[in-house]
């Protein structure tokens, strides 16, 4: 399974940023997509989810900001970023779930918040 991911840069307060993951290779199924972060000094952290029946998850830190869209049937995931703040600057990494149980990771982007 491969990820390429996309988006992210470097965005003022209150700005908005798109990113998305495309997953491509050798599977049966996508169960689930999504993206954790991690900042610098902190541990990861799960920011949102989508999963195979089109169910969405985001996390409380982001919620009413941040909206996950996409469809794992047609192997891509979006994640839209409104209302950013600097407490949002991390390395966003993108993820999917397949066959039930194999975890594949991207490569990570960089979203930077900062005036």
């Amino acid at each position: 399974v491969q990820l390429q991911a996309s988006g992210g840069g470097l965005v003022q307060p209150g700005g908005s940023l798109r990113l998305s993951c495309e997953a491509s290779g050798t599977f049966s199924r996508i169960d689930v997509m999504g993206w954790y972060r991690q900042a610098p000094g902190k541990s990861r952290e799960s920011v949102a989810i989508i999963t195979d029946d089109h169910r969405t998850d985001v996390s409380d830190s982001v919620k009413g900001r941040f909206t996950i869209s996409g469809d794992t049937a047609e192997k891509t995931a979006h994640l839209q970023m409104n209302g950013l703040t600097p407490e949002d600057t991390a390395i966003y990494y993108c993820y999917v779930i397949t066959d039930w149980s194999s975890r594949t990771w991207g490569q990570g982007t960089l979203v930077t918040v900062s005036s």
